[in-house]
């Protein structure tokens, strides 16, 4: 079971979005999504988006929200728990990032953007202030088969 962890940085009506165009063999090829990323060994679930952030964007996160828990299940990659967190301050500018291209993008205009399908689904959670959620999404090849919020399947 992967660890990792994902975070929608939020300056007024809109979120910093990476278009994953960079590296080779990425299962986020061409993808617009939140920066983030694995654990690394002993990290906690702060610890890790902290550094990911700082190491993807040049930003030091000084005001973040752990929103909730999204498990990824694939027939394509190893399952995931990722931990969702959005910000709302932090100190830096940003930098090139190796992974793809940061993009301020409005909050209206992300449906228009090559998206995983499950992300729309914690994007409205994100958006409607949910608390604290745990959403199941579970993937054959590009296409969401299946979600669950709090356990309760979700009509797709």
């Amino acid at each position: 079971m992967l660890l990792s962890t994902l975070c929608y940085l939020e300056r007024g009506e809109e979120y910093l979005m990476l278009h994953r165009v960079k590296k080779d063999h990425d299962i986020n090829q061409g993808k617009w999504i939140g920066v983030g990323g694995k654990f690394q060994d002993g990290e906690s679930p702060e610890e890790c988006i902290l550094r990911e952030c700082f190491e993807e964007t040049g930003l030091t996160l000084t005001e973040y929200r752990y929103r909730g828990l999204v498990t990824f299940v694939s027939d394509e990659a190893p399952a995931e728990y990722m931990h969702l967190f959005t910000a709302t301050a932090w100190t830096g500018s940003t930098r090139p990032c190796d992974e793809g291209t940061l993009a301020w993008v409005k909050k209206t205009d992300l449906r228009a953007l090559p998206l995983w399908e499950g992300d729309y689904i914690f994007l409205d959670l994100l958006e409607r202030n949910e608390p604290f959620f745990s959403l199941k999404l579970r993937y054959q090849g590009d296409r969401l088969a299946y979600a669950a919020l709090n356990g309760v399947p979700l009509p797709h």
